[in-house]
């Protein structure tokens, strides 16, 4: 596959599964650390954590920092039973790298450390009180989940929490200040969003805490990112002071583009949403937001993507719209051959909010994300399971004088792929295909108007069709 190479989503390659992304720039470096799913897992995050990093003037080029951190290193998890859930990392008073985890069935946060940002970070404790208590083991305290981590000075605030509906035994996101060893609790715990429960009259009203709690600050305002009760959207609060008066704000994204109105109605989902996690980062002069989209129709081989968002005076940040170009700093070149994976929206005519219940295969209907081979294999990512109405969407392309498109299908087929530069406008060009069981190319000419375009790629006829790549000349 002869590919321009560009930034495109999802931004590293796709045979990587790097959800619950927490970016940072050190030293003109942008670092990503998540937690690590397995391609066709069983669960959530079954793999060590690894690093990736790319220049902050060029996120289109990611370089692999290879496994920063083993399960077996904490000392609780010597078999690796357990499985390393979101982490987060702060650099430390002494200037070292300090990456602070929870390990799924223990209600404690784990903490490692480093002298640089993407080396081998080694066990160093557990967060505790005064007396030696570890957080989330003294009676009354809530389980530490999802740990979001911000150093200023001598002293790191923490914010954890999972709350799910209805669960009043959870009462939101909690703040804990932490000293200079990076592991005291120096200021008891409090609650800085409210859980479903205790919602009312606060503001959080239908986008209460979840999960995923991450912190950033910009300018005088902290700005508390999370994963609210719906779960598809990152939610984002802000205060002057990082440890109370959150207030609701909105929405940053959506991975199913939900509340979108520009080129849909805001209640129709483009894409098969599900849990979301990551945060937000200065890159050059841009911000960006970092989150996950789900793929291989199920809930457990996450991958990450970005989208620019800006900030409006007030400090608000207007919802940004999943993208297939959001690394690029703009759309993509309109000519050329790209891989069918970086699809932003992927839909049917059966609607769906959510990939499926964890545990379960998403409904066969369903057009999916995917790939051959095994976890680690370098398999390049296509689109399977394109049944009558499926369709595929990318966004956005700069195009001019565009002719002609080709296609790249496989599987027991026998229709058409129909274009268009909306989801529901007029059919442009069909291109017909039939069964193969390798990949075959396909083309019709047809005119792609000028201009910055989406293109959308559906499906119609017998049987399912699997979409590699499409070209455009």
């Amino acid at each position: 596959m002869n590919i321009v190479k560009q930034g495109y989503n999802p931004y590293l390659p796709s045979w990587e599964y790097i959800p619950d992304g927490e970016p940072y720039v050190f030293d003109g470096r942008v670092y990503v650390y998540g937690s690590h799913d397995r391609f066709n897992g069983h669960a959530y995050c079954l793999n060590d954590y690894v690093c990736w990093s790319a220049s902050e003037g060029d996120l289109s080029d990611w370089r692999y920092e290879g496994v920063i951190y083993r399960k077996t290193a904490d000392p609780i998890n010597p078999d690796g039973s357990m499985c390393l859930y979101a982490p987060d990392v702060t650099v430390g008073p002494d200037g070292r790298y300090y990456l602070y985890y929870v390990l799924d069935k223990v209600p404690i946060v784990s903490v490692a450390v480093c002298d640089t940002p993407a080396g081998e970070y080694a066990f160093y404790g557990y967060v505790k009180y005064a007396d030696g208590t570890r957080l989330g083991e003294r009676d009354g305290d809530e389980p530490q989940f999802d740990p979001g981590v911000v150093t200023e000075g001598d002293v790191t605030y923490l914010y954890t929490g999972f709350c799910a509906i209805g669960d009043r035994s959870r009462s939101g996101a909690w703040v804990t200040v932490l000293g200079p060893d990076m592991l005291t609790v120096v200021e008891e715990p409090v609650v800085a969003i409210p859980s479903e429960p205790y919602s009312q009259g606060s503001g959080f009203e239908g986008h209460e805490f979840f999960e995923a709690p991450s912190i950033r600050k910009r300018g005088d305002l902290y700005y508390l990112i999370y994963s609210s009760v719906v779960m598809h959207e990152l939610c984002y609060a802000t205060s002057r002071s990082p440890t109370r008066d959150f207030v609701y704000r909105g929405v940053i994204v959506s991975n199913n583009d939900l509340h979108i109105d520009t080129y849909k109605p805001s209640d129709k989902p483009m894409y098969y949403g599900g849990n979301n996690h990551g945060s937000i980062v200065e890159v050059g002069d841009v911000w960006r937001i970092f989150y996950h989209r789900h793929t291989n129709g199920a809930n457990f081989s996450r991958q990450g993507c970005i989208e620019p968002i800006r900030f409006l005076e007030d400090g608000t940040i207007p919802q940004a719209e999943m993208t297939s170009c959001g690394p690029n700093g703009g759309p993509l070149e309109g000519r050329g051959e790209y891989p069918a994976y970086i699809a932003c929206n992927l839909f049917c005519k059966d609607e769906a909010l959510y990939t499926g219940s964890p545990g379960e295969w998403m409904d066969s209907r369903f057009p999916k994300i995917t790939q051959d081979g095994r976890d680690g294999d370098e398999e390049l990512g296509y689109i399977a399971n394109m049944r009558d109405s499926a369709t595929a969407g990318f966004k956005y392309f700069r195009c001019s004088g565009i002719r002609k498109v080709k296609i790249k299908t496989r599987g027991y087929c026998r229709g058409a792929f129909e274009i268009r530069i909306s989801w529901n406008g007029p059919v442009l060009g069909r291109i017909p295909v039939v069964f193969t069981n390798v990949w075959k190319e396909y083309s019709a000419d047809l005119v792609i108007p000028d201009g910055v375009q989406a293109l959308y790629f559906t499906y119609t006829g017998e049987g399912g069709a699997s979409l590699a790549s499409f070209a455009l000349e």
